[in-house]
């Protein structure tokens, strides 16, 4: 495992990002290990988020698009972070591009914040993470209502690696569905690789008990490509 997923993995248990325990996701499943970007919560932990979602980008999609997409209201601060960094990391300069819950009728009017977006943008979607890609469906409307626009991917912090509403995972099927690339920070299998009965700072965070517990998840959700 390369050292910069490693260390995203501390990070987010640094941040109280990355739980364990009995939670419920968005699509109503019980699981053992949840993600809440929420919880980055400072500047400095932002910024360096940012430079982790845009060493991920830069190597699955380089820097040759226009415009970065994060959907309220977890991506708005995402797509902020993650343009600074790219510009800072790679000295591209990308615009930044969020929508609003609910449309705003005077001052700066319309459902987006930051730039706007127009025929012949390449964008990118930039999310938390994806369970069984729900949220794509409602995200991937409102950008191509705003023009033509060519969505080239969809990055993430960490791929769940469960499968979405078949057999396939979530990100593959939202690569076939709407013919775009996707990718993640880290797996949950590099999650498991990185702490399953190896000490992080004097504690074994995952331990045989709930190395069973993630396995009888990943029974019943896993995704079978």
């Amino acid at each position: 495992m390369e050292q910069y997923k490693e260390e995203f993995i501390h990070f987010m248990i640094d941040c109280q990002v990355l739980k364990f325990g009995d939670f419920v996701t968005k699509s109503g499943r019980k699981t053992p290990f949840f993600v809440n970007t929420g919880f980055y919560r400072t500047g400095a932990q932002l910024a360096k988020l940012g430079e982790y979602y845009a060493k991920a980008i830069n190597d699955k999609f380089g820097t040759d698009f226009d415009v970065l997409f994060g959907p309220a209201y977890k991506g708005i601060p995402l797509t902020v972070a993650t343009t600074i960094a790219i510009s800072q990391e790679y000295g591209k300069d990308i615009k930044y591009c969020s929508n609003r819950k609910e449309v705003k009728d005077h001052g700066d009017k319309g459902i987006l914040l930051g730039s706007p977006m127009q025929d012949g943008d390449r964008a990118i979607i930039i999310e938390d993470v994806t369970t069984a890609g729900t949220s794509i469906h409602e995200t991937y409307p409102i950008i191509k209502a705003q023009g033509d626009v060519d969505v080239l991917g969809l990055v993430v912090s960490v791929d769940r690696m469960e499968r979405g509403q078949g057999t396939k995972s979530a990100l593959r099927e939202i690569s076939e569905e709407f013919g775009m690339e996707t990718t993640a920070i880290v797996t949950m299998a590099d999650v498991v690789e990185c702490l399953y009965n190896k000490p992080y700072k004097g504690e074994i965070i995952i331990d045989d008990k709930l190395k069973e517990a993630i396995d009888a998840y990943y029974e019943e959700y896993g995704a079978q490509d």
